[in-house]
């Protein structure tokens, strides 16, 4: 039976997680109107767009050395604090502060992603990647209360900047929360022979199959977080349905969250899951800005229903692919520092395409050759291998 301690790291898991979508979710929404009174060009909309995701890659490495000097449960409150803050900072009328704010916000969303992979591992190691689906449901879920609550908060509180400032509230009780009930660490000491380095970790080329997986994947998620509102309104959608459609898109990411962890234990490995929800990805952004607009309701739940099973495989393999916590926080630091920086470069992408006068058809099948080719690091990533060094060298086995 589960203990108290169990059940109060799973709902703090999930209140943490709620909080580390709408950073970015909430602004896409809003982009068309932040063009209008802020005078933003497509470029410099790629930018705030691309900040958080960037500043998230930079910062992830950094998670695992701030947790060895105060803990990862104190690590993640500061993250946590950090959140608050640059969501403070954004809505502020000073300039420069929205880019900022946002700047500060990707860096917390970094250091608290780094941190609960880890921290998860550590407190269910047998049931880590389904717990994983359930972190994934709470960040899908919250990226979705991000995109579809935007405009109707500018509408309700008469601007955009408290719009985006309103975001601190939740960011606020997850703070609270968290350093009322955090866990504390049970200490189990680990041999000095045991332990491995970074630098053995990037040697390995299952590290790098597992980030270049992870970096496309996430990029085509914050393509949609931060374009498919505006891609949408130049399809012809009004500002509130084109972000209703993305919030819809991204509910239905829920459902697979939480499923595709349980679906890729009823094959050998997570090949078949891996490529079933890219599939579902590619079709769905076919159908929202290709195909005939009377498409877009199945688009949306299909696309949501790939990103989100993505997502969570791609988080799944951060426990599955290592032995313990320590290789599973490591791995996290480098495979998401890597692969969001390198996401970093798809909001930024579409700016500068946009800027350029592309036309939205270009920019879908661009989108789904980069799927195709993240199917390739898929069927590596996917592979029923683990990263182990308790021999004292890093070695990689069957699972």
């Amino acid at each position: 039976m589960a203990s108290r301690r169990t059940y109060t790291f799973i709902v703090l898991m999930f209140v943490v997680g709620l909080n580390l979508r709408p950073a970015m979710s909430s602004v896409a929404p809003l982009l068309s109107r932040l063009q209008e009174t802020a005078g933003l060009s497509p470029a410099s909309a790629g930018i705030l767009t691309t900040l958080p995701v960037l500043f998230l890659g930079l910062s992830a490495p950094l998670a695992p050395l701030l947790a060895k000097q105060l803990g990862s449960e104190r690590a993640l409150s500061s993250a946590l604090l950090l959140l608050t803050c640059g969501l403070i900072l954004r809505g502020m009328p000073v300039p420069g502060a929205l880019f900022i704010g946002s700047a500060m916000a990707g860096s917390a969303i970094g250091l608290s992603g780094t941190l609960l992979p880890a921290l998860v591992k550590r407190e269910l190691p047998h049931s880590a990647d389904l717990l994983t689906g359930l972190y994934t449901m709470a960040l899908c879920f919250g990226g979705a209360l991000g995109a579809g609550l935007s405009v109707p908060l500018m509408q309700w509180l008469g601007s955009w900047q408290l719009s985006l400032m309103s975001w601190s509230l939740l960011a606020l009780v997850a703070l609270a929360l968290w350093v009322i009930n955090m866990p504390t660490a049970q200490h189990t000491p680990l041999k000095p022979r045991s332990s491995s380095s970074l630098a053995q970790l990037m040697r390995k080329p299952l590290t790098w199959h597992v980030m270049l997986f992870m970096g496309i994947q996430s990029s085509m998620a914050y393509i949609v977080f931060g374009w498919l509102p505006t891609l949408l309104v130049y399809r012809g959608y009004d500002e509130a349905a084109a972000g209703w459609t993305m919030a819809i898109s991204i509910m239905c990411q829920l459902v697979s969250a939480l499923g595709a962890p349980w679906l890729a234990r009823l094959t050998h490995d997570q090949r078949p899951a891996l490529l079933l929800v890219l599939f579902s990805t590619a079709l769905g952004l076919w159908m929202l800005l290709i195909a005939p607009l009377a498409w877009k309701w199945p688009g949306a739940v299909l696309l949501g229903i790939g990103q989100g099973g993505s997502f969570s495989l791609a988080l799944s393999l951060l426990v599955l692919r290592t032995a313990n916590s320590r290789l599973a926080g490591q791995l996290s630091g480098l495979v998401q520092g890597g692969g969001y920086t390198l996401a970093a470069l798809g909001p930024f992408g579409v700016g500068l395409m946009l800027q350029a006068g592309a036309e939205l058809a270009h920019i879908a099948w661009l989108l789904i050759l980069l799927i195709v080719i993240c199917c390739g690091f898929a069927l590596l990533a996917g592979r029923n291998r683990q990263l182990d060094d308790h021999s004292g060298e890093l070695l990689v086995h069957r699972g």
